[in-house]
């Protein structure tokens, strides 16, 4: 049994812990608040509006640490949120639901509190001053305290589990710890009510402004100029800044402070090192050099919003889509014309593997916009500007992503290369431990294969592969051009292995599919039962049959000793990256120098193969 006050009474409900909210809101419903008379109804009202705008708060402060094509440069802990952290803060409002329980009592104790008046300007100079001779000396006191070994243990050791805080770090923490907060932020708020200078509007205003001085702290974004403390001096003393307060989760022996250093210095416990390092992170000079980009793109609308900066608790889950995200859909598209006109790529995550960083870069085009015809070129140019930023960072590998090194838009690479012969970043479209993947997957002792979009550049090496095995491919094309100019490159021998169909119904026999081109339902109904269908094919096809199973697109599991992972790569598990996205830290991890654009050549298949299971990266 844990110490008192160290858990929290429903953390077993899960999500039902919401209903703990039934109460007020049935008081609500019943009392009428938007009547006049209905003084206690509106009370609740007021919390529950209070209890939206906090949540609110700690989202956007979350939203704007994670905006990493704006905060990279300022950024203090230079980890990534991994999985664990994310699970381990998952209930992080566990606070909002004990304040507004509390809020509710002090109604009942204080009736007072339901007739306060909008606004009064003494009440915020009372509590201002309450704040400053209580709450701050109060909280430094209390904080030194939990830092004794006992206490520390038992109470304060959870909140500074945390690798790297964000603004949902400031509420997760015990029971006591937040019973401890009630008290600091009550006392301001009830001294100006118990005089007589409250207010609805000093209650919204201190509560909100707590929130976003704790929010700010934990943001780890440095966002005050250096030059502002250098002007002002004194105001070092009178605010504290995310470098600060990160000083205190790093050493855990000095500033202690809530919000104002003042409290440290008398205390003698401010932290020597606090305005250099303020002054070295403002500046700027924090920023670390990828060593591997995978320059991804949206697949559509509503695979936008699992961002990373969107909800965590949406991004670190595999992509599917829910009805209450639909809300968010307008905003979505709003944001996706800002992104296509703004025409410049973003970073969005970032994780180390073996002591390199790797880092998402995204262009800002949806899927649909791969298939408009005069949009070629504003893409083109755009991947064309990641490479080259890249180049000029000194990134040492760029992986390309699905639509990205599409062979009609781009070559698969190779228009980069060729017009860039001095890239020293190395340009990969990582089709080769895709295809690998895919052949992997395929049973030792399979006779044959269906084989859709037969003369794509996937499905060419795969054919050849497969041939070179004894294996028949059925390769569906109507162009018998491209088809012989694939069964050429096969060995002599091997040639009467491929053989070119012209109907799904060629594959009616045969329950190995391969789909490298999107298929109906009606042309799936051609695949015996029992049929297996492979693909590599974006967006994925639909699963319409239940009598036949269906791969998801080829990918790999990163090695264990990844860090810093907090996003799932579109609709894959965690920890699982698409074939091209590992292909490209093999790439890096092997050493390799050549770029690996155009045509996969098909005698690499094992030998990328075989260095990708040596690096720890495991098939799905």
């Amino acid at each position: 049994m844990g110490a008192p006050l160290s858990s929290w009474p429903w953390q077993n409900l899960g999500a039902y812990k919401y209903l703990l909210y039934g109460p007020i809101i049935a008081k609500v419903i019943s009392s009428r608040p938007w009547e006049e008379e209905s003084k206690e109804g509106r009370w609740c009202l007021h919390l529950m509006i209070l209890f939206a705008l906090r949540g609110l708060m700690y989202q956007l402060w979350y939203s704007f640490g994670n905006m990493l094509f704006l905060v990279r440069r300022r950024r203090i802990f230079k980890d990534g949120v991994d999985f664990k952290q994310i699970d381990q803060e998952w209930h992080w409002d566990n606070f909002l639901i004990l304040q507004c329980m509390i809020g509710a009592l002090a109604c009942l104790i204080f009736p007072s509190l339901q007739s306060l008046p909008r606004w009064d300007l003494m009440g915020l100079l009372t509590a201002l001053l309450l704040h400053v001779v209580f709450s701050e000396p109060v909280f430094y006191c209390l904080h030194r305290v939990l830092h004794r070994p006992h206490l520390f243990q038992n109470y304060h050791s959870l909140h500074h589990s945390s690798q790297v805080p964000q603004s949902f770090t400031a509420g997760f923490a015990t029971p006591l710890e937040h019973l401890i907060l009630c008290v600091v932020m009550g006392v301001p708020l009830l001294g100006a009510c118990l005089v007589g200078r409250g207010s609805a509007g000093l209650i919204y205003g201190y509560v909100l402004l707590f929130d976003f001085l704790r929010c700010m702290g934990h943001s780890n974004v440095e966002i005050f100029p250096h030059g502002l403390f250098q002007s002002l001096p004194l105001l070092r003393y009178l605010i504290y800044t995310p470098t600060y307060h990160s000083l205190h989760r790093m050493e855990k022996k000095s500033n202690f402070c809530l919000f104002m250093p003042l409290f440290d210095l008398l205390g003698g416990t401010l932290d020597d090192k606090s305005w250099e390092l303020q002054k070295e992170i403002s500046s700027g000079k924090n920023e670390q050099v990828p060593d591997f980009v995978f320059l991804a793109h949206v697949v559509d609308v509503m695979s936008s919003l699992h961002v990373p900066f969107v909800f965590r608790s949406f991004s670190a889950l595999p992509f599917c889509t829910k009805p209450h995200m639909l809300l968010l859909w307008p905003g979505a598209f709003v944001t996706m014309l800002i992104m296509w006109a703004s025409s410049k790529t973003f970073l969005l995550s970032f994780y180390t593997l073996r002591g390199r960083l790797h880092q998402l870069w995204v262009v800002p085009r949806w899927g649909f916009h791969y298939f408009l015809p005069f949009a070629t070129d504003g893409i083109n140019d755009q991947i064309e500007q990641a490479i080259l930023r890249a180049d000029r960072l000194g990134v040492k590998v760029l992986s390309l992503a699905a639509l990205n090194k599409n062979e009609s838009l781009n070559g698969g690479g190779t228009l980069f290369v060729n017009k860039h012969p001095d890239l020293r970043v190395r340009v990969v479209h990582g089709n080769t431990l895709t295809a690998a993947v895919i052949l992997n997957e395929i049973p030792l002792n399979v006779p044959e294969v269906f084989l859709t979009g037969a003369t794509s550049k996937l499905s060419r090496a795969i054919a050849l592969y497969l041939c070179r095995k004894r294996v028949r491919v059925l390769m569906l094309t109507l162009s018998t051009e491209r088809f012989q100019k694939i069964q050429k490159e096969a060995p002599v021998e091997c040639q009467e292995y491929l053989v070119q169909v012209t109907k799904y119904q060629a594959g009616q026999n045969c329950k190995t599919w391969i789909v490298g081109k999107w298929i109906s339902l009606r042309e799936q109904r051609c695949a015996p039962p029992g049929t297996h269908f492979h693909q590599f094919v974006v967006p994925p096809i639909i699963s319409f049959r239940r009598d036949c199973t269906y791969g998801k697109l080829a990918a790999m599991r990163l090695p264990q000793d990844v860090q810093g992972l907090g996003m799932c790569e579109y609709t894959l598990e965690r920890g699982i990256v698409h074939a091209c996205h590992a292909g490209g830290v093999v790439h890096l991890l092997e050493g390799w120098t050549h770029h690996e654009v155009g045509a996969i050549d098909v005698d690499r298949i094992d030998v990328v193969w075989r260095a990708a299971l040596k690096h720890g990266l495991t098939p799905v």
